[in-house]
């Protein structure tokens, strides 16, 4: 019971890999906050934590829209009275190349990856100022360190989330505040299930273990940087990703 009592809002929480954090953080007692935008998937885990004896709420929102965002906090805040974890995990892609990719494509990766990240994490900041401690893990890729053809946007997003880590840890840390990034590899996610055989296998070969990521290992990650257990990490990228950048 690692996060007893602690309350997290983990956005992107109805599937993936915030799905899974979810879980497992209602595993280790904590409060979890469901955060989402699609509002039958996040219910569907709000019913499966609870079915399983967990604590847990779902909220629709839209992480890109400030107002939902301080909606969001203010819910929470009413309902748990605080919020000791930020979970910034809500993400997009919508892949092209350069010459190809739409303003809208653009538009539409860096406003959910980018700017939700920096909204949820200004609205949740000072009220973790005040109470002098909190942890907010952010959620890039070993694609905003490598880059990736036909990702030009999430690229730029999953790197910009690693700038605002470090810079979020020397702002924050003075006020007892905890701020990491996960930077998973490819993971078995519904999305990465919808890649192309061929492709699937050809990312595995990259891969010293020879196979892709689950969505517990990142759920695990998270669990570890949001625990009592990671308090002297702080602007840390945590890579999970099996050794493929090395």
């Amino acid at each position: 019971m690692r996060l007893k009592d602690k309350v997290a809002i983990i956005t992107g929480a109805g599937s993936g890999l915030g799905k899974a954090g979810a879980l497992r953080f209602a595993e280790e007692g904590a409060k979890v906050v469901i955060a989402d935008y699609d509002s039958k998937a996040g219910q569907e885990v709000e019913k499966e934590i609870k079915e399983a004896g967990g604590e847990a709420f779902f909220v629709e929102v839209d992480v890109s829209n400030w107002l939902q965002v301080q909606d969001m906090v203010d819910k929470t805040v009413k309902k748990y009275e605080t919020i000791d974890i930020l979970i910034n995990n809500a993400g997009v892609t919508q892949d092209s190349f350069l010459v190809k990719m739409s303003q809208e494509q653009w538009d539409t990766v860096i406003d959910i990856n980018l700017k939700g990240v920096f909204n949820c994490t200004k609205a949740v900041a000072s009220l973790m100022m005040d109470k002098g401690e909190g942890k907010i893990i952010n959620t890039s890729s070993v694609v905003g360190e490598q880059g990736n053809v036909g990702q030009t946007n999430y690229s730029a997003t999953k790197a910009g989330v690693i700038g605002m880590t470090k810079t979020w840890a020397k702002e924050l840390g003075f006020k007892g505040i905890n701020v990491n990034a996960v930077a998973p590899g490819y993971i078995m996610t519904e999305m990465v299930a919808k890649v192309p055989d061929k492709i699937l296998e050809k990312l595995k070969s990259k891969v010293p273990f020879g196979k892709l990521g689950e969505p517990k290992d990142i759920a695990n990650a998270y669990l570890y940087l949001a625990s009592s257990e990671s308090d002297y990490c702080n602007g840390t990228i945590l890579d999970v990703n099996g050794g493929i950048s090395l």
